[in-house]
C-alpha cells in the first residue's frame, strides 16, 4: 500500500482509507456486524489505515462496532471521527461545551485514549468558527486528539480557523461527479499544507456500474432520497456511468478503480466506503492504477464538470455545505 503524509501532521496514512458510515443501520440498506468488523482487519491486512467514522453514523453504533474491530489492533489503525450532528442528525452544535462532551463519548464508543483526526463534521451556522476550534484545540492540548479537521467548510472558514489551529484534513464529498470545491475551496486547502479527503469518490456507489435501477436500493438505503438517484436523473447518470466502463475496461480496471485513480491523480485522498472484502480490495488495488494525461484527457470528455444529473443532496440538506 502507498501512503502519504496527512496534511500539517506527522501522521503518515495510507493513500486510500476506509469510510465505515454504511456498515451501520439506516445507511445503505441490510448491515452485518460480523462482516463489517472482518471486513476492517482485512483492510488492515493490506495496509489501508486510515478508518473515518462519525458519532452520528448509527447514532453512536458506528464508532463502537469500530471499537469492537481495533481491540488489540490499536496501533495498526489512524482513526478519524467526526462531531456536531445531534442525534438523528436533529440539529448542528459547534458551542465549546457540546465540542467537550462529544469528544468524551466517542473515546467512550471507541475504547481508546485519543482520536487521530477530529473532525468538525458540519459547519454552526450560529457559532463563530473560532470558538469552535479554540474549543477543540483545547483537546489537542489536553492529549484526547491528536490532530484537526474540518468537513464541507467553505474557503473563508478554512482559513479562519486555521488561523486558530493547523488544520490538517479537509473531508468534502469529492468525485468525477462532485467537483463543486474545486474553483475556490481546494486551492486554499492547498495553499495551507491541508491535505483533501475525499468522502464518496465513487458517488455513492453510481459510478461503480453495478447499480442498473432504483428498484435496486434497499427500502431503508438513504439513496432513496437523493435527488441524483430519482426519476429521469437516474437513467441518465447510467448512461454515464457506461460510458466511464467503457474506459475502465481498456484501462483493465474496474470503474471504480478507474474513479479512484482519479481522485488520487487530483491530490485527494478517497475514503471509499464498503461493508465487503470484496470491494475493500478492489478499492485498496486503484493506488496502482496509472492514468496518463490522455487518459485524464478522455475522462474529462465522457465526464465533464457538472455532468451529473440531480444534486448530491435534497435542497435543505444542501443548504449545511460549504459553512
Amino acid at each position: 500500500m502507498k501512503t502519504r503524509k496527512l496534511g500539517n501532521s506527522d501522521l503518515v496514512v495510507s493513500s486510500i482509507g476506509l469510510g465505515i458510515m454504511g456498515m451501520s443501520p439506516g445507511m445503505y440498506g441490510e448491515t452485518n456486524d460480523e462482516q463489517s468488523i472482518k471486513t476492517i482487519h482485512r483492510a488492515l491486512e493490506l495496509g489501508v489505515t486510515l478508518i473515518d467514522t462519525a458519532d452520528v453514523y448509527g447514532n453512536g453504533h458506528n464508532e463502537e462496532l469500530l471499537g469492537q474491530a481495533l481491540k488489540g489492533r490499536r496501533d495498526q489503525a489512524i482513526i478519524a471521527t467526526k462531531f456536531s450532528y445531534t442525534p438523528n442528525y436533529e440539529t448542528i452544535s459547534g458551542h465549546p461545551d457540546y465540542v467537550k462532551e462529544a469528544v468524551e463519548e466517542s473515546l467512550r464508543r471507541l475504547n481508546i485514549e485519543h482520536i487521530d483526526l477530529y473532525y468538525q463534521h458540519r459547519v454552526d451556522p450560529n457559532i463563530p468558527i473560532e470558538e469552535t476550534i479554540g474549543a477543540m484545540s483545547d483537546l489537542v492540548r489536553a492529549g484526547k486528539v491528536r490532530y484537526l479537521g474540518l468537513s464541507e467548510a467553505s474557503a473563508s472558514t478554512i482559513r479562519r480557523a486555521h488561523a486558530i489551529h493547523s488544520i490538517s484534513a479537509l473531508e468534502s464529498e469529492y468525485s468525477l461527479w462532485s467537483r463543486d470545491i474545486e474553483d475556490e475551496i481546494l486551492p486554499v486547502a492547498r495553499e495551507l499544507g491541508i491535505t483533501h479527503v475525499a468522502y464518496s469518490p465513487l458517488s455513492r456507489g453510481f459510478i461503480t456500474g453495478e447499480l442498473r435501477k432504483f428498484e435496486d436500493l434497499d427500502a431503508n438505503d438513504l439513496r432513496r432520497y437523493m435527488p441524483r438517484f430519482q426519476g429521469d436523473n437516474f437513467n441518465k447518470n447510467i448512461e454515464i456511468a457506461d460510458k466511464i466502463k467503457e474506459i475502465a475496461n481498456e484501462k483493465n480496471c474496474t470503474p471504480s478503480q478507474l474513479a479512484l485513480a482519479w481522485t488520487i491523480a487530483n491530490h485527494a485522498l478517497p475514503i471509499p466506503g464498503t461493508k465487503r472484502i470484496k470491494y475493500l480490495e478492489e478499492n485498496a488495488a486503484s493506488v496502482d492504477v496509472e492514468l496518463t494525461p490522455e487518459d485524464l484527457v478522455r475522462i474529462e470528455e465522457v465526464s465533464p464538470k457538472h455532468v451529473v444529473h440531480g444534486t448530491r443532496y435534497m435542497k435543505e440538506q444542501m443548504t449545511l455545505l460549504n459553512g
